[in-house]
């Protein structure tokens, strides 16, 4: 049978589903305003540019309650990295992800209480979360704005080289969000850890 272990509270379950919903309209209007042209758009632009501005608002907030959450919660000891043998521990991991998962050998971080993500998971969330994720909210938010940031401080140009950051970043982190969907379909079975995010509970092997 498998253990069982409660890693995920209502909290941050709740802001996984909201955070999800949101990125996941932000790529579809993203996408579509990239793309659009008068005679053909997915989304009509209009609608697709005030869909992709409620929906980054909403996700900053969402984002807001990710870090109080983090702060005044248990949860935040998980994204504190560990710099000495950080390396080692990645390679391991991404050794076991590249071969010995097909060998059906046991994970080398296996999950614990005090150990939600391994190496390799809690280093690319951190990346993820505290690196790329602020950049695309400076930069959205400074598109939603322009008169603010670049018409008085930096110019036309700033909002061509912002605009750039903003699409690139957007990129690797849509890039994540759909690595991280397959990984999460290794797990104890197919579904365990979508499941985890309904009930709270992670299934070890």
């Amino acid at each position: 049978m498998a253990e069982k272990l409660y890693l995920y509270p209502k909290w941050v379950r709740l802001w996984h589903a909201l955070n999800a919903i949101f990125i996941l309209l932000l790529i579809i209007t993203g996408i579509s305003m990239q793309f659009s042209k008068p005679e053909f758009g997915f989304i009509r632009f209009d609608i697709a540019v005030s869909i992709h501005n409620i929906a980054g608002m909403l996700l900053t907030a969402n984002y807001l309650l990710f870090l109080t959450g983090n702060f005044f919660t248990s949860n935040g000891k998980y994204y504190k990295l560990t710099l000495k043998g950080l390396f080692q521990r990645l390679t391991k991991q991404f050794i076991y992800y590249t071969i010995g998962i097909f060998r059906h050998e046991k994970p080398p971080f296996p999950v614990t209480k005090e150990r939600k993500f391994n190496p390799l998971q809690q280093f690319t969330y951190v990346a993820a979360m505290y690196v790329l994720v602020p950049i695309v909210f400076i930069t959205g938010w400074a598109l939603l704005y322009p008169e603010v940031l670049f018409t008085k401080v930096l110019g036309a140009s700033g909002l061509k080289v912002n605009d750039f950051i903003h699409v690139i970043v957007g990129f690797f982190l849509s890039f994540f969000l759909f690595v991280h969907v397959y990984f999460c379909t290794i797990g104890a079975t197919f579904v365990s850890n979508f499941k985890s995010m309904i009930t709270g509970y992670h299934e070890s092997h």
